[in-house]
């Protein structure tokens, strides 16, 4: 029986309680599709960095080579500053791997009702690809003069041809296979005369492969008001590491909430394993009571799926959640209804299992 080695880092916050139902989920749809997930949990994270002074071992990164996807919960905590967190974890994983390429899907799902009009909110299906490497996010930069009135901080994006180039064209294959064909290219290069408009020279040289593309420009303003009011205008989003963290967290807020959220990290070379996440955060105003929405993790785990090469059991889980949402008896707090994280976790898995149930 073929057989997956996962890595489940639920990280801080209600990352391990949406990520163990991620994981009995996983085990679930596993079974029925005849493979298995063989799951090492790792502690790594706020609580690590309390006990060792890091977030992670300094050979966490090589530990992950070895797995065949990592099962990533959330990272943050109210008492550690967040410089810390994030990069001492998350993004270190990220471009420790080389996981440059982050995919967040968008769509309503049945029986939720976002902010926007309902009319609106049924055009909502997108996918925000965000270049995951360099940007704004590269980590270059740094502070002198510390306590003087001349102090000063400062961060450099970096963008490379090389960075800019895959991820576009990544985008661009991705794009071409979804039945529109539509890509936005997302940028903000009226102000920024050097990194942005370098990011849309090498665009488009990499467009121009693709005559079969429907393709668009937007400047990061311009894409938050179309994306409320016009959401059905678009499909694929191609954004930096900064715009697209932005703009797929209000794609969230208009599909219904943070808590469904998903993302893929991915090494489109599969040199190494690619990272799966829900988007929520660490949600620390939540944490053990016992309420978090798993559906984020969830999706997420149909992803990872999708991405295992695991198409079916994938569908199977996207299944199982739409319908328990159509439903809509079992419903988070973050979605209007009162019910908890095991309540969720047991309908989920209930639709799944009847789904699959012999005729």
């Amino acid at each position: 029986m073929r057989t997956y080695k996962i890595a489940a880092v639920p990280g801080d916050g209600i990352g391990s309680e949406v990520i163990g139902a991620g994981c009995e989920l996983l085990e679930k749809v596993a079974g029925a599709h005849g493979f298995k997930v063989d799951f090492e949990h790792f502690d790594w994270g706020s609580d690590y960095y309390r006990k060792n002074g890091v977030m992670m071992p300094a050979d966490g990164v090589e530990r992950m080579r070895d797995f065949d996807a990592i099962y990533f919960g959330a990272v943050g905590d109210p008492k550690i500053p967040d410089a810390v967190t994030l990069w001492g974890l998350r993004l270190a994983i990220c471009q420790g791997l080389d996981q440059y390429a982050n995919v967040r899907p968008t769509r309503l799902l049945p029986g939720l009702k976002g902010p926007l009009r309902p009319e609106l909110g049924a055009e909502i299906d997108w996918v925000i690809v965000r270049e995951n490497s360099e940007g704004e996010y590269a980590g270059v930069g740094g502070r002198a003069h510390a306590g003087l009135p001349i102090e000063v901080g400062m961060d450099v994006s970096v963008f490379t041809r090389a960075g800019v180039e895959r991820i576009c064209r990544f985008a661009c294959e991705l794009a071409r296979s979804r039945p529109r064909k539509k890509l936005t290219i997302v940028t903000k290069s009226n102000a920024q005369r050097h990194g942005m408009v370098f990011w849309d020279d090498n665009c488009r040289r990499v467009v121009a492969d693709y005559p079969d593309l429907d393709v668009d420009w937007m400047l990061v303003d311009a894409m938050t008001t179309r994306m409320v009011l016009k959401p059905g205008s678009i499909d694929t989003v191609l954004a930096t590491n900064l715009h697209a963290d932005i703009l797929s967290d209000l794609a969230s807020a208009v599909a219904g909430s943070l808590g469904i959220g998903a993302t893929a990290n991915l090494d489109p070379t599969r040199a190494g394993p690619s990272m799966f996440e829900p988007i929520h955060g660490s949600a620390f105003d939540i944490t053990g009571k016992g309420i978090a929405n798993p559906i984020g993790s969830f999706w997420t785990a149909a992803m990872m799926l999708e991405h295992l090469g695991e198409p079916a059991a994938a569908a199977s889980i996207m299944a199982a959640i739409e319908n328990t949402t159509r439903e809509g008896k079992v419903m988070p707090p973050d979605l209007g209804g009162s019910a908890g994280t095991r309540t969720v976790t047991k309908a989920v898995i209930d639709a799944l299992q009847t789904a699959l149930a012999p005729a």
